[in-house]
């Protein structure tokens, strides 16, 4: 479930290949971007999303006090404004997008986080999880939002909340978020499954498994579109 946009001609759009595009003269735009405006979206599908009234967060695991929170819940915990630049794995990036939210960290201190809790996999409607280590999502650097640009957040972009880590590809912050488990075990999550690099760092092109730079091959691609295509096709 990330979001991407095939389509458009997005502002400051370069039709050169990634490799013949000069570096970004302001370091904020990993290798191999482009920059929009537009929010683009697609989905592997849409599942029934849970509606606000009905939501609840759990976080669980490796973890002393495991808790669910319904809406209210949720909003009594302390919420923030983050701004992020965010980039998606089909090459475009987006810059100062404004969230509204409440910190992992947050949500960690009242579980409390064990020992050997390395790994943190993000659970979503539809079946949809995603995988991340701690250390990408602990200290300031991912948070659950429920507002965007100043704006209840809208399904299509994952509302009534969804996990952001804008250190990462777009696909690791997961849509429609319901629970966050804590692990010493690193579980693929949906895309990883499908053949989608394991970490997902824009800065190092961590795209595709095995595929950490711009040598991307033709037949890696088709391969791994028809296996989004099945899996696609068995949910349904």
């Amino acid at each position: 479930m990330t979001d991407d946009d095939p389509e458009g001609d997005p502002k400051g759009f370069d039709p050169r290949p990634p490799h013949a595009r000069p570096a970004d003269p302001t370091g904020r735009v990993p290798p191999g971007q482009r920059i929009t405006e537009k929010f683009p979206v697609l989905t592997a599908g849409t599942p029934r999303i849970t509606p606000q009234a009905e939501w609840t967060l759990t976080v669980d695991g490796l973890v002393d006090e495991p808790y669910t929170l319904d809406w209210t819940g949720f909003h009594a915990l302390p919420q923030r404004e983050f701004t992020v630049d965010i980039h998606c794995v089909t090459r475009w990036s987006k810059l100062d997008t404004v969230w509204h939210g409440v910190a992992l960290d947050t949500l960690f201190e009242r579980a409390g986080v064990r020992d050997g809790a390395d790994y943190m996999q993000a659970h979503a409607d539809g079946d949809y999880a995603s995988n991340l280590t701690l250390r990408d999502v602990a200290g300031g650097r991912a948070f659950v939002a429920t507002r965007f640009g100043g704006k209840p957040l809208t399904e299509e972009h994952g509302g009534p909340a969804r996990l952001v880590v804008p250190g990462l590809y777009f696909w690791k912050s997961a849509k429609w978020l319901r629970r966050l488990t804590l692990s010493e075990w690193d579980i693929k999550g949906f895309w990883e499954r499908l053949g989608y690099h394991n970490h997902g760092d824009p800065w190092k092109q961590q795209r595709y498994r095995g595929l950490d730079d711009t040598t991307a091959t033709t037949t890696r691609s088709d391969g791994l579109a028809k296996r989004i295509r099945e899996a696609r096709l068995a949910k349904g």
